[in-house]
């Protein structure tokens, strides 16, 4: 049995992130969602509400858990018995950034190999901080968030 983590803080979570987990839960037998807790950040989503958003969005998903987590991610790849992390790419600038991030994993945990998905072509403009911003304009998410995460952000952008 291989599990994989598509780790993130999913402030919120997008249709781009489903895409990947879906293709993930296709590559692999367990596939945990692990929410990054940073608390460092102000996130729009308590990591409470993030997790909650994430089990209503990924419900119809076979072989997928949603959990927190904080520390470093080999430390809880390995808590779970995880040998894979799972990364999504909109473009080169995501791989950019994420490249390093994998190559510090693979130096701290040798036994972990990290897979970039490239995103579905529909999703390649879609971050989590482009759907925070449309809101709070009044722009239109539907077709860019499940409908669960919509009402979210709309419920906390009216406060």
């Amino acid at each position: 049995m291989i599990t994989a983590i598509c780790p993130g803080s999913f402030d919120p979570v997008t249709n781009g992130h489903i895409d990947i987990f879906k293709r993930a839960t296709k590559m692999f037998d367990n596939v945990i969602v692990g929410v990054f807790n940073n608390v460092h950040k102000k996130p729009l989503f308590t990591v409470e509400e993030r997790v909650a958003l994430l089990k209503e969005a990924t419900k119809g998903i076979p072989n997928i858990t949603v959990d927190a987590f904080d520390g470093l991610l080999a430390d809880y790849a390995h808590d779970k018995d995880a040998h894979v992390i799972v990364r999504g790419l909109r473009d080169a600038n995501d791989f950019l950034y994420e490249f390093p991030r994998a190559m510090l994993i693979k130096s701290m945990a040798p036994d972990i190999e990290n897979i970039f998905l490239t995103t579905d072509n529909r999703y390649y403009h879609v971050s989590s901080s482009a759907i925070r911003e449309l809101a709070q304009f009044g722009g239109d998410i539907s077709a860019l968030v499940p409908p669960c995460v919509e009402a979210a952000i709309h419920a906390k952008v009216k406060k």
